[in-house]
C-alpha cells in the first residue's frame, strides 16, 4: 500500500481484511477473557468474586507491562509485523492451554486450581497484549491518518459488538452443546471453547502476517539505551506539554472503572442473580430444558448491542468530521441512562417478558455508550500520539484504559458483590461450596462513577476551544 493513497485517505483492500479478521479475532478472544473467564470461575471453580477480582487486576497489570516492554522493541527495530505473529500464535496456544485448569480442581483444590487459573490468565494478556496493542493497533495508527480515522474507528467500535454477538451465542451455544461430554467427572463444554477459539487466533495470527506490509518509511529508533528508551513514557512532561491527550487518557480511565464495575460480572448477573428466574424461563421456553443458559446470557448483550450498531456508524461520520466531544457528552449519557434502567429495571418486580424488555433497552443504552465513546477516544487518541513513540504510547493508554480501572473497578465491584450480592450455593466435582452472585447494586455504583466522566470531557472541549490541535498528516 502507498504512502500516498494513505494522505488521500484511501486503504486498500489488504488493509481492510486485516483489520476485520486480526481486530475482529482479537476482540473474540477479549470477549471470551471479559466474559466467560468469569462464568467458567463461577461454573467450575467457585462462586467467589475474589478470584476474578484477582484474576482481572493482575492480568491488567501484566497486559500494561507487555505492552510498554514489547511497545519499546517495535519502536527500536520499526517493525509490527512480526509482533503481530508471535502475539496472535501465543496468545491462541495460552487460550487453549487456560482451558486445560479446569481439569486442576480435583487434583490442586479450589485454591490450587484459584492461582493456577489466574497465572494462566497473565501469560495469556502478555501475548494478547504484544499481538493486539503492540503489533496489530500500532500498525492501523502507522496506517492511516487523521483523514480516515472516523472510518476505522467505526470498524473497531463495531468489532467488540460483532464479537460479543458471535461470542455470546456461538461461545455460550458451545459450552452448552459440550455440556453432556464427560470425562473423569469434568464436562468438556468450556475445554472446546477454548480449544476452537485458541486454534482461531493462531490462524489469524499466521494469515494477518503474510497479507500486511510494513508502513513505508518506518525506521528503527535506536538513537538512545533501551533501558532509557523504556522510561521515556514515564516523563509525565509529555503529557503536561500535551493536555488533550491527559484529558483523554483521563476520561479513558473514570469511564472505563465504572464500566468494570460491573461488566465483568455481567454474565454471572444474568445465570446466577435475580435474572436467574427469567433466563431459566426462557431456556426452557425455546429449548424445553435450562441447559442452555449460557447461550440465553449472551443473547442478552448480543441483542441489546446489535441494535445500537445503526447509532455506532452514524458516529463515525461525526468523527470524521473532527466531532469528538458532542459524541463523548451523548455517549456517557447514554451509557448512565442504560445503567439506571438495569438498576430500577431490576427493583421494578417485573418478571419474564417484563423483564426481557427491561434487559434490552438498558443493554442497548449502554452499549452505546460504550461503543460510541471508546470509538471516540480511540480516533482522538490515534491523532495524538508522539510519532516516534506510537507503540510506547499502546503502554500510556493501558495504564488509563487497562491497568488503573480494571483494578479499581473490579475491586469496587467485588466488594459490592461479597457485601450486597445474592447468597447461592453451586455444585462441583469437590462438593457444594456456597458463595455469592453479582445483583442490581453494581449497576448504581457504576452509573454514581460514570457521571465523573463528564469532567474530563469537559477539560477537552475547553483544550480544543483554547489550544486546537494540529494532527500530523503522515
Amino acid at each position: 500500500m502507498e504512502q500516498t493513497e494513505i494522505k488521500k485517505g484511501k486503504l486498500g483492500w489488504k488493509f481492510w481484511l486485516v483489520i476485520w479478521i486480526a481486530g475482529l479475532a482479537g476482540q473474540l478472544v477479549w470477549n471470551i477473557e471479559n466474559s466467560w473467564f468469569n462464568t467458567f470461575v463461577y461454573d467450575k471453580i467457585a462462586p467467589d468474586p475474589s478470584i476474578i477480582t484477582w484474576m482481572v487486576s493482575i492480568s491488567a497489570i501484566v497486559s500494561t507491562f507487555a505492552t510498554f516492554l514489547m511497545g519499546t522493541f517495535s519502536d527500536r527495530i520499526g517493525k509490527r509485523r512480526i509482533f503481530i505473529l508471535i502475539g496472535y500464535v501465543m496468545w491462541g496456544i495460552s487460550t487453549i492451554i487456560f482451558g486445560l485448569t479446569q481439569f486442576s480442581v480435583g487434583v490442586l483444590g479450589v485454591t490450587g486450581a484459584a492461582v493456577l487459573v489466574i497465572i494462566a490468565d497473565a501469560v495469556m494478556s502478555f501475548f494478547g497484549s504484544t499481538g493486539n496493542d503492540c503489533g496489530f493497533s500500532t500498525w492501523t495508527t502507522d496506517m492511516t491518518n487523521p483523514n480516515n480515522r472516523g472510518s476505522l474507528g467505526t470498524v473497531l467500535a463495531v468489532q467488540p459488538v460483532i464479537a460479543t454477538i458471535v461470542g455470546s451465542l456461538l461461545f455460550g451455544a458451545i459450552v452448552s452443546g459440550f455440556s453432556n461430554f464427560v470425562v473423569n467427572g469434568y464436562t468438556l463444554d468450556y475445554f472446546m471453547m477454548f480449544l476452537i477459539s485458541g486454534l482461531v487466533i493462531i490462524a489469524i495470527g499466521v494469515v494477518s502476517f503474510f497479507l500486511t506490509k510494513e508502513k513505508e518509511g518506518l525506521k528503527p529508533r535506536k538513537d538512545e539505551k533501551f533501558s532509557k528508551s523504556l522510561a521515556k513514557p514515564f516523563n509525565f512532561k509529555l503529557l503536561k506539554n500535551n493536555r488533550l491527550l491527559l484529558y483523554v487518557l483521563l476520561t479513558f480511565m473514570v469511564f472505563f472503572i465504572s464500566f468494570n464495575i460491573y461488566f465483568p460480572h455481567i454474565l454471572n448477573y444474568f445465570m446466577y442473580g435475580p435474572s436467574k428466574v427469567t433466563v431459566d424461563w426462557l431456556s426452557t421456553s425455546i429449548f424445553g430444558n435450562t441447559d442452555a443458559s449460557e447461550t440465553i446470557a449472551g443473547a442478552f448483550l448480543a441483542i441489546g448491542l446489535l441494535l445500537g450498531v445503526p447509532l455506532v456508524i452514524l458516529s463515525g461520520k461525526f468523527l470524521n468530521k473532527q466531532k469528538f466531544v458532542p459524541i463523548l457528552y451523548i455517549s456517557v449519557a447514554s451509557n448512565i441512562i442504560g445503567l439506571l434502567i438495569l438498576f430500577f429495571g431490576s427493583l421494578a418486580g417485573v418478571s419474564y417478558l417484563g423483564e426481557v424488555i427491561v434487559i434490552l433497552v438498558g443493554i442497548f443504552f449502554v452499549g452505546i455508550g460504550y461503543m460510541c465513546l471508546y470509538q471516540a477516544l480511540m480516533v482522538l487518541i490515534k491523532n495524538l500520539y508522539p510519532e516516534d513513540m506510537r507503540s510506547q504510547f499502546e503502554g500510556v493508554r493501558m495504564i488509563f484504559y487497562v491497568c488503573i480501572p480494571m483494578f479499581l473497578g473490579t475491586l469496587i465491584g467485588n466488594i459490592i458483590v461479597e457485601n450486597l450480592g445474592t447468597p447461592i450455593e453451586l455444585e462441583y466435582v469437590t462438593g457444594t461450596i456456597t458463595g455469592y452472585a453479582p445483583n442490581h447494586w453494581l449497576f448504581i455504583v457504576a452509573s454514581g462513577i460514570a457521571v465523573l466522566t463528564f469532567i474530563p470531557i469537559i477539560l477537552i472541549q475547553r483544550e480544543f476551544k483554547n489550544n486546537p490541535p494540529t494532527y500530523c498528516q503522515d
